[in-house]
């Protein structure tokens, strides 16, 4: 046939599915993290808490290996919300190591070499965009504070037997969802460091700043003014407020309640998903 009896035929072939389409950009971010030495090292380095923490689980169930110890040392070896709260405060701040580290490679090379063009000229909206990218970060996160955390419920549980599930299920539900919101507040931190700044290790030090700055703005808020309300939007000490409601633990005394630290940490996701859909445009108009 020659060519210009060729015309346009429209594609009738199979077509893949939005999911399939949106866990293509995760699934290549993934693997590009994973190729990373230091994001490596810091993912090994954060299993050895969780490691400490269930070599404590099995050593506080097993009495029998406990005797001759003193009295005391069975009394401090308890399993109990106080513990999982540790447990999480400690594996947050290897969540924000790994985010500096891993956020700024997922948007600010598309903003640097002008990729966001070839991106939304595919059936593949901002909001999904922004999706795949934190659907990468989502799964790094987890590896290091819900999925352990959870293992270690599931531990206790088992060993402490069905009585001790029934009485404190909630803790293995505020393990989840407290980390789940914590994920995405360091991951939406990540990427608009990422989105704001287009050099990635200045992106990676504005992850870490961020939290720095704004514990260091809300302490000197609340000694300036005299008030104790500016710590709501220390994101440390509002989660950790938020943390022990969730788990049952009595409240640090003078930090603002859950509810105030909630509507601080709702008005920082919006600050941040303003800033990501501000720098998210294929085309940048410069006056």
């Amino acid at each position: 046939m020659t060519i210009y009896r060729q015309g346009y035929t429209r594609y009738d072939g199979e077509l893949t599915s939005r999911l399939t389409r949106l866990l293509v950009l995760p699934k290549f971010a993934w693997q590009q993290l994973m190729g990373q030495r230091l994001v490596t090292s810091i993912l090994v380095a954060a299993m050895f808490w969780p490691l400490a923490c269930a070599v404590f689980v099995y050593i506080a169930n097993r009495a029998e290996l406990l005797q001759g110890f003193g009295a005391e040392l069975p009394e401090f070896l308890v399993v109990d919300n106080n513990f999982f709260i540790i447990f999480m405060n400690a594996q947050s701040s290897f969540a924000i190591v790994l985010a500096a580290l891993a956020g700024p490679s997922l948007i600010a090379p598309d903003l640097t070499n002008g990729a966001l063009s070839l991106y939304f000229s595919r059936p593949l909206s901002r909001p999904e965009y922004v999706l795949a990218r934190m659907l990468a970060l989502v799964a790094l996160l987890s590896a290091v504070t819900w999925i352990p955390g959870v293992l270690l419920f599931l531990m206790q549980s088992g060993m402490a037997g069905w009585s001790w599930f029934a009485t404190n299920w909630m803790l293995g539900a505020g393990i989840f969802f407290g980390f789940v919101l914590w994920i995405m507040l360091v991951g939406l931190v990540a990427l608009a460091s990422s989105a704001y700044v287009k050099w990635r290790i200045v992106a990676g030090a504005l992850v870490l700043g961020v939290f720095f700055v704004m514990a260091g703005a809300a302490e000197l808020t609340n000694a300036v003014l005299r008030v104790q309300w500016a710590s709501a939007f220390n994101p440390g000490v509002a989660m950790n407020q938020i943390w022990r409601s969730m788990l049952g633990v009595d409240p640090v005394e003078g930090a603002p309640g859950t509810v105030a630290c909630l509507l601080a940490l709702g008005a920082m996701v919006v600050v941040l998903l303003a800033v990501v859909e501000r720098r998210l445009r294929p085309v940048q108009v410069i006056t």
